[in-house]
């Protein structure tokens, strides 16, 4: 058995798809499947594409419900759920914050007053998407607000992949989407997966590492897209509750038995702050997470391991 890798931008993110297979062929078709599911969900939930479902329900928003596949329908009904246990700190009506506001390039030299931002945020709030089950429809109750999954597209499709290929009794395989990676089985030598936890004033050197084999993960790290502006550094991450974004924390890395469910989390808990974070993990059986502050100061929550 061997290892067989392929790297490829999907989602508008880079995707590293690897199985272990017996040859090169099996391995490149394992690939290849994998990489069919991510460009299906990606279709399906793209606001970059007029006719996704995503934007027929944005476009109806305050006119009328949207009814949509089954699909689309469950992952919304999931990320409802994670709003309501962070208290809304992952939202993911978000999508009415545009670019105007935030808009993480060189360019930005100020933050957007206060006022304004709070303005923004108003259409910002998951109690106003209404689900009808019987239907299977969506319904925006504001004009204006606009809903979006970048907050959990890439761990949901690293997951659903991940099924397709164990479905093909592909035994073990890392599915990984810009860093929120899916793992499951050993590697050719027997050995369980692992992965380095990137130093945030260094990712390219790993502070430490963890075996991840049948789990996922996923980090929400503010040195991937930042600004600074009068020597203090903002992160991409938006605070839901004020539009503005959160400071003092670098990164947030959760470590969950599924991608989607990692990746939804990661964010909120930057926003909540490094107690409450902290607070909710610890509820959550299964889930734990690992906080660098601002201060590089490491904060983890129970239960977890670093070698």
């Amino acid at each position: 058995m061997q290892k067989y890798s392929k790297s490829l931008k999907l989602m508008g993110n880079s995707f590293t798809i690897t199985v272990v297979a017996e040859n090169e062929k099996t391995g490149n078709e394992n690939i290849n499947l994998a990489v069919e599911e991510i460009r299906r969900i990606e279709k399906l939930l793209t606001t970059y594409n007029d006719d996704s479902q995503t934007n027929l329900i944005n476009r109806n928003a305050g006119i009328q419900p949207t009814v949509v596949d089954a699909e689309v329908f469950s992952l919304i009904e999931r990320c409802l759920g994670i709003s309501k246990i962070t208290q809304g700190a992952f939202d993911i009506s978000y999508g009415s914050i545009d670019k105007s506001l935030w808009n993480f390039d060189k360019a930005m030299t100020k933050l957007p007053d206060a006022e304004t931002a709070l303005k923004m945020v108003h259409l910002i709030d998951y109690r106003n998407i209404v689900l009808d089950k019987e239907n299977y429809s969506v319904f925006l109750k504001e004009k204006g607000m606009r809903i979006g999954f970048g907050g959990i597209g890439k761990g949901y499709a690293a997951e659903m992949a991940k099924q397709i290929l164990i479905k093909q009794n592909v035994l073990s395989g890392i599915i990984n989407a810009s860093g929120d990676l899916s793992a499951w089985g050993l590697q050719p030598d027997g050995k369980r997966w692992t992965i380095g936890v990137a130093d945030p004033d260094s990712p390219n050197t790993p502070f430490s590492y963890m075996e991840i084999s049948n789990k996922a993960v996923a980090t929400s790290g503010n040195y991937e897209k930042f600004v600074t502006i009068n020597n203090k550094k903002y992160s991409h991450t938006i605070d839901p509750n004020t539009g503005l974004p959160i400071t003092g924390i670098k990164s947030v890395t959760i470590i969950a038995s599924n991608a989607e469910f990692a990746d939804a989390m990661a964010t909120p808990i930057a926003v909540m702050g490094i107690k409450a974070g902290l607070y909710l993990i610890d509820q959550i059986p299964d889930l734990y997470c690992i906080i660098i502050d601002d201060n590089n100061k490491i904060y983890t929550s129970k239960n977890i391991r670093l070698k």
